[in-house]
């Protein structure tokens, strides 16, 4: 993993450790906006925004089908670096911990799941590019 890669992980980590929350981000909400209306158009069922739980964040749960689905929205001004690129190993581990933790309370049988990511890339003075990748990576554990 590249040393930039390690230090936002390990940032993530204290944050999380600490419970300290970055100051919220006007543009990462009215991306989660654009998902969340992008998704519902598409048929996709909105259960809950921003999940919080002591092992971290869903930014949107939605159900497609019978399935749920864990959606991690990522949102930038530019595509230098690829917002897809952002949900690295270690964010998907996070992720897949909350998820885990939000599926204990179905009890058993859980409900089928995936991950999912929508990358916005949303340049000042110009309507948003959309990019959902369904199943765009597997449980860490």
């Amino acid at each position: 993993m590249p040393a930039l890669g390690r230090m936002a992980g390990m940032l993530n980590w204290f944050r999380d450790l600490f419970g300290i929350r970055p100051a919220s981000n006007g543009l990462g909400q009215r991306g989660e906006n654009v998902a969340a209306r992008f998704l519902r158009n598409h048929g996709y069922k909105i259960i809950e925004r921003n999940f919080r739980c002591q092992v971290g964040e869903l930014d949107i749960v939605a159900k497609e089908g019978k399935c749920l689905v864990f959606v991690e929205v990522k949102t930038r001004v530019g595509d230098e670096v690829e917002p897809e690129a952002q949900v690295h190993v270690a964010k998907q581990h996070q992720i897949t911990k909350a998820a885990k933790f939000y599926l204990s309370r179905y009890g058993t049988p859980q409900p089928p799941a995936r991950f999912d990511v929508v990358a916005i890339v949303w340049p000042a003075g110009r309507g948003p590019v959309i990019r959902h990748t369904p199943n765009a990576f597997d449980a860490t554990f």
